[in-house]
């Protein structure tokens, strides 16, 4: 599994910048986490009496907002970002629909991310469930593992999710799509500011096969989206390959013809995605180091 859907990793604290812009239409325009993707992460927590969960990347916050539909028992979440716009979108997200559970945001890179040291008298936090959504590309991965493994609790899962982005999708409705942004922008794939994706990618499995958590269940659930030509503008305008700031004064010249094209494109004003959410779902056998 690789889902290089604004692919580079080892984000440094200078390109937070990257997702300060995106933050606003992030929420609006990126699609969500499936309901039942959500319900096989409950079900993780589902014999715990006050489950926690970190969520590494959390941008605007779905996958704990996700999961508190899923699990209203639960009790405590972390999120850790870069971007201080997208954990003040994560909190605004997040806070109405917190019932009695208690929220932690820290902007920090997940790499270097440890739990505040407690206050006399309480016990460490450890998380019961680690989730990271469409942004482990952008982390290390063995640093990011290794880290889970030291604070995790012993019985904890830890899940890698993703799904692709409209670039990696194949249909002929993307296919014009990116031959119009590299029509604007060149015939390689943008990584923002970054430069061109850097390709291969070490697929995810791999990863966790090498730490901690290589008991490694694969869980692929169905979707089909429908966007419109609006929403799909919105979208571009969240990723690293389509933002903005890569078009600078031409980009309200490659809206006008991504909006003609999408237009013509749509079929009665809907535009089809068939894809799949997958869950590596992972823990840690007994013993493991």
């Amino acid at each position: 599994m690789t889902y290089p859907d604004d692919p580079v990793p080892n984000l440094c604290e200078d390109q937070a910048d990257l997702f300060a812009a995106a933050a606003a239409g992030y929420d609006r325009y990126r699609p969500g986490v499936p309901a039942e993707a959500a319900r096989l992460l409950a079900d993780t927590l589902a014999d715990l009496p006050d489950p926690t969960l970190l969520d590494l990347g959390t941008g605007t916050g779905q996958v704990p907002k996700a999961l508190l539909k899923a699990l209203p028992s639960l009790a405590h979440i972390e999120g850790v970002d870069w971007s201080r716009q997208m954990l003040d979108q994560a909190r605004a997200a997040l806070t109405p629909v917190l019932g009695s559970c208690t929220l932690s945001l820290i902007q920090t890179s997940a790499d270097v991310y440890a739990p505040l040291a407690p206050l006399p008298g309480e016990e460490w936090w450890t998380p019961d469930l680690i989730t990271c959504c469409r942004a482990f590309h952008w982390m290390s991965g063995p640093d990011v593992l290794a880290m889970a493994h030291r604070i995790a609790a012993p019985q904890a899962s830890l899940a890698i999710m993703g799904d692709g982005s409209l670039w990696t999708y194949e249909a002929d409705w993307t296919g014009a799509l990116r031959d119009l942004i590299q029509s604007y922008l060149g015939p390689g794939r943008r990584a923002s500011v970054l430069g061109d994706y850097p390709k291969p990618i070490r697929p995810f499995q791999e990863e966790l096969a090498d730490s901690a958590w290589r008991d490694v269940s694969e869980h692929r659930f169905p979707l089909t989206r429908s966007w419109t030509p609006e929403s799909v503008l919105g979208y571009l305008r969240t990723t690293s390959f389509a933002g903005a700031d890569l078009f600078a004064d031409r980009h309200a010249a490659f809206e006008a013809e991504a909006r003609a094209l999408l237009d013509d494109l749509a079929d009665g004003g809907s535009l089809l995605e068939e894809t799949e959410f997958t869950v590596l779902l992972a823990r840690r056998p007994a013993g493991a180091r």
